[in-house]
């Protein structure tokens, strides 16, 4: 059973930022930084080559609009999108990171401490925002 699809139809838990009709984001359980988000197809793809040209746009399109509203969101001075695509891809259903990123964040090429939130509250607080920028990004404020 994939942990994104069951995220996806809600039998799992998740703090959900963003969805539409091709994809939703939802905030990592084990983030790099508060505010990271993973944006997933609805559809189970495993890799990147499966994604068909018709969703290419979409997804990529929300991972540009989410950057920016992570990025705001959590007052990062920039974000970092990655896709693993088979190696070091711990879910198999495509996925985009959106990490939010500071100068000297301590991240240093691909291996990464992660850090967690403060405390349980926090997730809840840092979805809302990243929800509020998202809500007004649909405004051309982006």
């Amino acid at each position: 059973m994939c942990t994104f699809c069951s995220i996806l139809r809600e039998d799992l838990g998740a703090e959900i930022v963003f969805e539409d009709g091709a994809t939703a984001a939802f905030l990592d359980h084990r983030p790099l930084f508060p505010g990271h988000c993973l944006l997933v197809p609805r559809t189970h793809l495993a890799t990147l080559a499966e994604l068909s040209p018709e969703l290419v746009g979409s997804l990529f399109a929300n991972a540009q609009m989410l950057a920016g509203c992570v990025e705001r969101a959590v007052g990062a001075q920039g974000t970092f999108i990655a896709l693993n695509d088979k190696v070091s891809q711990s879910v198999p259903h495509l996925h985009v990171h959106i990490v939010p990123r500071r100068r000297k964040d301590g991240l240093r090429g691909f291996f990464w401490p992660r850090n967690g939130y403060a405390d349980d509250g926090e997730p809840a607080r840092v979805a809302a925002a990243v929800r509020a920028e998202v809500a007004n990004a649909g405004d051309g404020s982006r």
